[in-house]
């Protein structure tokens, strides 16, 4: 049995490495020269960096099991620890919130309770709004927008400021005034609402590509499957055949843009093409900047205050902890922002300024500086969109991507999730059982034929 895996992403490594698992030969075609799609590593005028800086946490349980099946230790390449949020410039008196190791759900009473900068009334408000999430399974009812939710629970004042606007920006990439409250509300169910360890940061002690996808290359090929690169498939014909080349079925794992390209010339997928050629996207930007090797932040990762005028930046990582590259920090930008009309030179500065106003000593003006923007980094999701299923209408077809994991925003653990599904439904789909009995039957006669030749 043959799969053809369109987009060497994370979703398509997932369907391919699930597949081949199940003993099918799989061919991954990706359009760039390297794999890892919009979570990979580039090399920019000498120097390896990530295209952004992910978060993972300890509820991507899919990412983790599959990065442990291919031989990529999450104990080695991630560096967990308990979610902690500190804003140092909030004024008069700093944010700071860390979820203790205790038992749920002690932990995030505990950690509301012993928070920083947060009055005593707000702590008492957030406990009874993640009660009330709990007590209905965390069910909202109607979809609305996570600023709609959190007046309607009154969250407001500075956990509303720098916890719940900061983990909607972090996980949906949208802002709280246009983000989806009931795909908010699943992120907190899988974290928050979840065992202790399923709250903890997760953060890459190793570039991007070292996490999965050279790990999932090299386990697909191990399986006797093929991986090629600079490889752009410009449609699908029925069979499906890809570039004239026959397969028992092909996983689509490209952008929604892309799937709609690939789908509109299929009558039968007409509709969902036209579904997917409306998804609206959002930026992510990543800053590095290069700072003497001595210069270390006093957390991994530092929040900025982008609320305040002329301030754009949300948070900060040391990369000097997390990966050994001493004094470099990555600046994070998620959604479409003020940060969008700063030309690269300008960005670093502003976010310079932001990172000196908040550290106790004087900092350095930074050595270098490099500015990634991915324009469309995610879907923008929003209340109401429309999710596709993994099976399409075209025959032999099946999505994966991050857009088809219904429950969750654009997330790695979406992006995995949705290649799971797909090459499990593969594997149930009664075509493909009926080829696979058929390829074992031809590999039983042949072995007959040597036993009686």
């Amino acid at each position: 049995m043959r799969a053809a895996i369109i987009g060497g992403g994370w979703a398509g490594l997932a369907a391919a490495v699930e597949l081949a698992t199940a003993g099918v030969q799989v061919t991954v075609f990706e359009a760039a020269r390297q794999l890892g799609g919009r979570a990979r590593s580039v090399e920019i005028q000498g120097r390896r960096l990530d295209n952004g800086q992910h978060i993972l946490v300890g509820a991507y349980r899919e990412t983790l099991r599959l990065m442990q099946a291919v031989g990529a230790d999450p104990n080695r390449l991630l560096k967990r620890l308990p979610l902690e949020l500190s804003f140092p410039a909030r004024q008069p008196v700093p944010f700071h919130l860390r979820l203790p190791r205790l038992p749920s759900p002690l932990y995030l009473a505990a950690g509301l309770l012993m928070a920083r900068g947060v009055g005593l009334g707000e702590k008492f408000r957030a406990v009874r709004f993640l009660r009330g999430l709990l007590d209905t399974g965390y069910r909202i009812g109607d979809d609305c927008t996570v600023a709609a939710l959190l007046d309607r629970h009154d969250q407001h004042g500075s956990l509303r400021r720098y916890l719940w606007q900061p983990l909607c920006l972090a996980a949906l990439n949208t802002a709280p005034e246009q983000a989806s409250a009931r795909i908010f509300v699943n992120t907190l169910r899988d974290s928050l609402g979840g065992e202790r360890a399923a709250t903890d940061l997760l953060l890459p002690a190793a570039d991007l590509d070292c996490l999965f996808p050279a790990a999932a290359a090299k386990f697909i090929r191990s399986q006797g499957g093929e991986i090629r690169l600079s490889a752009r498939v410009k449609g699908i014909d029925e069979g499906p055949s890809v570039g004239g080349e026959r397969f028992d079925c092909a996983v689509l794992a490209v952008g929604p843009q892309h799937a709609a390209a690939l789908l509109a010339a299929h009558a039968a997928a007409t509709a969902l093409a036209q579904v997917l050629a409306d998804y609206r996207f959002e930026p992510i930007g990543t800053v590095y900047c290069g700072y003497p090797p001595r210069i270390r932040l006093p957390f991994p990762m530092l929040g900025l205050d982008d609320g305040r005028l002329g301030q754009v930046g949300q948070w900060v990582f040391d990369r000097g902890i997390l990966c050994g590259s001493a004094g470099l920090m990555a600046f994070v930008l998620s959604g479409h922002g003020a940060w969008e009309g700063l030309d690269n030179a300008a960005l670093a500065a502003t976010l310079h300024g932001q990172l000196a106003a908040a550290l106790p000593a004087q900092l350095p003006p930074p050595l270098w500086h490099q500015v990634i923007r991915e324009q469309r980094a995610t879907f923008s999701c929003r209340p109401g969109l429309r999710r596709p299923a993994s099976r399409t209408a075209v025959a032999g077809c099946w999505l994966a991507g991050d857009y088809v994991c219904a429950e969750y925003p654009a997330t790695l653990e979406a992006a995995v999730r949705s290649g799971v599904a797909a090459a499990r439904e593969i594997l149930l789909s009664a075509p493909l059982r009926a080829a696979r009995r058929a390829s074992a039957d031809v590999g039983n006669s042949a072995r007959q034929s040597l036993r009686h030749g």
